[in-house]
């Protein structure tokens, strides 16, 4: 008895270290594009609004999953948010170390869903491919608000909503205070009238 659970228990560590040890990335897009595998998704997950972050690209032969090196020469990547109402291209970097990965560094300032469009050649292949999150790819950035402890940061768009309070405030005190000194000054010239 004490061998089958020796055997099981060596089974059980076997496959765990498949999963730690496979390049599948858990919150990330896998597609095949053409002969290759691309895994696209964030660097860190989950990405948090105004936290440095980049795009996670894995690029591996689909027979072998040989990793793909070379293409921050070949490829290029841009972020999209808000369908394609603001794009930014991304440099993307070869990761030190890491054979067939690559990333592009941005700082999100805005929650919501993102896409990545990655486009140029690997080997003979075309791409222009765009990776959108999602459900079943990777999360869209998040707030920070039920991170924050002690005190919470005053938002971006609330201080901005606040700036603009303050500047109608502003605008509407002077307003009141010009057509007080005109009232002064009709009033002195009737004065000396």
């Amino acid at each position: 008895m004490s061998r089958v659970l020796a055997a099981i228990a060596v089974f059980a560590i076997v496959v765990s270290s498949f999963a730690f040890s496979s390049n599948v990335a858990l919150g990330h897009e896998r597609r095949n594009v053409g002969p290759y595998t691309f895994v696209v998704g964030w660097l860190v997950e989950p990405a948090y609004v105004n936290n440095l972050n980049a795009l996670d690209l894995t690029v591996s032969e689909t027979q072998g999953a040989k990793a793909v090196e070379g293409l921050e020469k070949t490829l290029q990547a841009e972020i999209i948010v808000g369908g394609a109402a603001k794009t930014m291209p991304l440099k993307v970097a070869a990761r030190f170390g890491l054979p067939g990965k690559y990333q592009g560094q941005v700082l999100p300032t805005k929650t919501g869903d993102y896409s990545f469009h990655i486009f140029g050649t690997v080997g003979t292949t075309k791409v222009d491919e765009k990776f959108e999150s999602g459900p079943n790819t990777f999360g869209g950035v998040e707030p920070t608000d039920a991170l924050q402890f002690p005190d919470k940061v005053v938002s971006n768009a609330d201080l901005a909503a606040r700036v603009d309070q303050l500047q109608a405030l502003v605008i509407a005190g002077l307003v009141v205070a010009g057509l007080a000194l005109l009232a002064s000054i009709g009033g002195l010239v009737k004065r000396r009238a």
